[in-house]
């Protein structure tokens, strides 16, 4: 489990930079930098309160699947990192967004 800070806002699991969904996944299997991955987990949200009629509740770490294979981080498919910054401010689908924390092994 990572500490997790997403910076991603227009998505819908995104809840004062802390994620609701639980689990995500990070995208970039040949990814070379961090702009070459994305959350792939990112929904964009459809209101401004949309995380409010949510059953989840946010928190601060996370389990992360990583699909970036060159990632220093990435162990069997699982994110090792003790903190991962994701981002994508103004976001508006999964190929907007990067993890800030990838770094090539």
């Amino acid at each position: 489990m990572a500490d997790l800070k997403c910076g991603a806002e227009n998505c819908t699991y995104n809840q004062n930079h802390l994620c609701c969904k639980g689990d995500i996944c990070v995208g970039g299997k040949n990814a070379s930098c961090s702009d070459e991955t994305c959350c792939e987990s990112f929904m964009v949200r459809k209101d401004e309160n949309s995380y409010k009629n949510s059953t989840c509740h946010a928190t601060n770490t996370i389990s992360i699947d990583c699909e970036a294979e060159k990632c220093m981080y990435n162990s069997n498919y699982k994110c090792t990192a003790s903190h991962v910054d994701i981002r994508g401010c103004h976001a508006c689908d999964c190929r907007e967004t990067a993890c800030d924390t990838f770094r090539e092994a």
